[in-house]
């Protein structure tokens, strides 16, 4: 009897174990099909969400193509904006994806030519947001950049204002300044001593400031170092033909006898051969072209080749361009500049009333193609923009604007100051195009890029 006992006890231990077993394995059964269902959950949310991202970037990039398209094509304008495009779809997306964009004009921070963009990428209900912040910048933004050498005289002092202020206003804060060399030979910077920079000196990308720089006791305020990026010298194209800007194979030139002072306006604007002002050994006779005020007057001057007879502009001794106030003067140069004694641009406005363009092919040639010998005449110079011209300036006194060129030498000391006024630009200037200043994620910041 105790035996029978003792087997329907382990028979019952037995069953007990078995159920037990059954139900652990039931129990590891479900986990491991939750785990695979959590799991197959997180894989589609991923996907989604990756999906999402992948839309939104799409969609900013394409945004920053099309404006930089209508920039290219001159349908751009700030009255276009908001620019948008809604549930358009990522091609190629597993699972389907789609994306919105809208770019803004940031009224709060109109004078700085600053454009806000949002996008967001949909996938499922994942949902993801990127936006950045693009600015128009012109080929003024630096003070002094060249592709090859520079060279500031001792007691050169180098630093930034702003034509729009006035210039003896203690309380003007001085504007952010640069100077640079895309080169990373050798010397191809020369700071004599003496020379003050308020502001940075940079070199060519990758290039070793210890000996790009020859440094004999110049005081730099700011960073020296090298460019984050080779430097784009964009192309310059001058206007075409039109019913606004004519086509005349001809010089300006005066008159050898009778008014010395010719006086230009905007019915003058078109294609020249070049500008003569030259008194043929007359020094009495003191040659002046004067862009009347009120008047934006655009030529475009075509002689090239070596000798004063193929330069584009000839200055005798004593003769003047003279840009009056209220007046803009926009030259687009094709050969050389030179200039005789005492002659040269007198700028009676702000420098963005002046500007002067040189040759810019794309790609840009290995050497210079240009000599340009300016003469300021007074201290409001302008914008000059020549990449593949060497650039020598005589200057007097305080030198007040931005210059870009292939070489470039002060013969004169003095102060050389960048106008913060040329980083205004518009759509319409030669060389303008969008670059990004801010990126980033989440909605979190879309006060910041709306400026609010």
């Amino acid at each position: 009897m105790d035996k029978v006992k003792v087997g329907l006890k382990r028979r019952g231990s037995i069953l007990a174990l078995v159920v037990i077993t059954i139900v652990l394995f039931f129990v590891i059964g479900a986990a491991i099909l939750t785990l695979g269902f959590n799991s197959r959950i997180y894989a589609i949310r991923t996907a989604a969400d990756i999906s999402a991202r992948c839309a939104a970037d799409a969609g900013l990039t394409k945004a920053i193509r099309v404006m930089s398209y209508m920039l290219e094509t001159g349908g751009f304008s700030v009255d276009k904006l908001p620019l948008f495009e809604s549930d358009t779809e990522l091609p190629n997306s597993e699972p389907p994806a789609t994306f919105n964009y809208t770019v803004t004009a940031l009224t709060a921070l109109a004078a700085k030519n600053e454009f806000g963009i949002v996008s967001i990428g949909k996938c499922n209900v994942a949902r993801r947001t990127v936006w950045c912040r693009l600015r128009l910048r012109g080929v003024g933004d630096t003070g002094v950049l060249v592709r090859e050498d520079m060279e500031l005289k001792a007691g050169t002092t180098v630093d930034g204002r702003d034509s729009r202020y006035a210039m003896d206003d203690p309380y003007q804060q001085t504007v952010a300044v640069q100077i640079g060399t895309a080169s990373t030979a050798p010397d191809s910077m020369i700071l004599y001593n003496g020379v003050y920079i308020d502001g940075d000196v940079l070199v060519g990308f990758g290039g070793n400031v210890a000996t790009v720089i020859k440094d004999q006791g110049a005081t730099v305020t700011g960073y020296k170092g090298s460019l984050d990026e080779n430097p784009e010298f964009p192309p310059v194209t001058p206007p075409l033909q039109s019913d606004t800007f004519k086509y005349y194979d001809k010089s300006i030139s005066i008159p050898k006898k009778g008014d010395p002072n010719l006086y230009i306006d905007k019915s003058w604007n078109g294609r020249y051969t070049m500008i003569d002002l030259n008194n043929k050994g007359q020094e009495d006779r003191k040659e002046r072209l004067i862009v009347k005020s009120g008047n934006d007057v655009v030529l475009h001057l075509t002689n090239t080749g070596t000798g004063e007879a193929k330069a584009s502009i000839v200055l005798g001794v004593g003769c003047d361009i003279i840009v009056e106030k209220g007046a803009t003067l926009n030259l687009y140069v094709d050969g050389n500049i030179k200039s005789g004694t005492n002659s040269g641009f007198n700028n009676l406005g702000t420098p963005p009333d002046l500007k002067l363009w040189g040759l810019a092919q794309d790609p840009l040639p290995p050497d210079a193609q240009q000599d340009w010998q300016l003469n300021a005449k007074s201290e409001y110079f302008g914008q000059v923009y020549a990449p593949e011209a060497t650039v020598q300036v005589n200057n007097s006194g305080d030198l007040y604007g931005a210059f870009t060129a292939y070489s470039f030498k002060i013969n004169n000391s003095g102060n050389l100051y960048y106008d913060g006024a040329l980083r205004n630009v518009n759509p319409n200037d030669p060389g303008v195009r969008f670059v990004l200043k801010r990126w980033g994620e989440g909605e979190e910041n879309l006060p910041y890029v709306a400026g609010l």
